[in-house]
């Protein structure tokens, strides 16, 4: 009877092992039916590229823009704003693609709400985090336009060229920014934005409020006087929903004594110095 038993386990063991290796064999066979041969240069172009995977050149990872790079004729090959004007050249001599010029930018923080400036609606108590702040009433501040100051943006940084100041404003580190735009894209408030190096002037302001509304809310807010469009002589600022909003290639290319710094009364404009706490810069009395 034991003899019989074992000897139908063992035919069940035989069955199995048989079977395990026949499937094993199709399987094998399939994948190098249907295997797909990868270009080896899409491995070359990823090398070159930073591996912040952070999403600026609209692909899902530095892997899928070299893929679409080398195979797709239509992708340019200065999408990676990271690498700057290096590596888009790098990318475009692999390829035997044209690159044109990279314009270098910069995080900017459009809010100047600081613990002593901006005046609080409630208190907030729950997750560290602006977008979860932003679901309960718009947040602890008054100007539903500003800074969290949760640090949402620091902690979504690729590169580590953000930290949040002892004021509750983040600040950008001009050596590390690579103009990647992945805090612009986590900010609730959309208070983070893109600027061109060598700006000569930022708006340290988003709110949209009406003047008294928006002084009310936060000292340094910029409360649609005018007065800066007015005193530009090359039209480089406009207003847009009571907020000033300058155009900082036309002020690049035709201004070098910005004259509007002066003239606002709340220094919500400013000389735009790198790597300070926004609404620190230096002030044209």
């Amino acid at each position: 009877m034991e003899h019989g038993v074992l000897q139908h386990s063992l035919m069940v063991v035989a069955v199995l092992t048989g079977l395990g290796i026949l499937f094993g064999l199709i399987l094998a066979f399939a994948n190098k039916k249907m295997a797909i041969e990868i270009n080896p240069l899409i491995h070359v172009v990823e090398d070159v590229l930073p591996k912040g995977q952070c999403g600026a050149c609209g692909y899902a990872g530095c892997m899928n823009y070299a893929e679409a790079v080398v195979n797709n004729p239509d992708v340019p090959p200065n999408l990676c704003t990271p690498g700057k004007e290096p590596v888009a050249k790098l990318v475009a001599e692999l390829t035997g693609k044209a690159a044109a010029a990279i314009e270098p930018r910069i995080a900017q923080v459009k809010c100047a709400g600081t613990h002593a400036k901006a005046v609080k609606a409630n208190e907030y108590d729950g997750i560290q985090d602006c977008m979860a702040a932003n679901l309960l009433f718009g947040g602890p501040k008054s100007c539903k336009y500003g800074c969290l100051g949760l640090g949402t943006c620091v902690k979504a940084c690729p590169f580590g060229a953000m930290t949040m100041s002892e004021d509750g404003l983040p600040i950008i580190d001009p050596e590390k920014c690579t103009g990647c735009a992945k805090c612009e894209t986590v900010c609730p408030k959309k208070v983070i934005a893109m600027m061109p190096i060598g700006a000569h002037v930022r708006v340290n302001c988003n709110s949209h409020d009406k003047g008294a509304v928006a002084k009310k809310a936060c000292s340094a807010a910029c409360i649609g006087c005018t007065l800066c469009v007015k005193e530009c002589p090359h039209g480089a600022i406009k207003m847009d929903s009571n907020l000033a909003v300058v155009d900082a290639k036309v002020c690049m290319e035709k201004c070098d004594n910005p004259a509007c710094l002066a003239k606002c009364p709340t220094k919500a404009i400013r000389q735009a110095v790198l790597g300070i706490v926004p609404g620190t810069e230096n002030i044209v009395a």
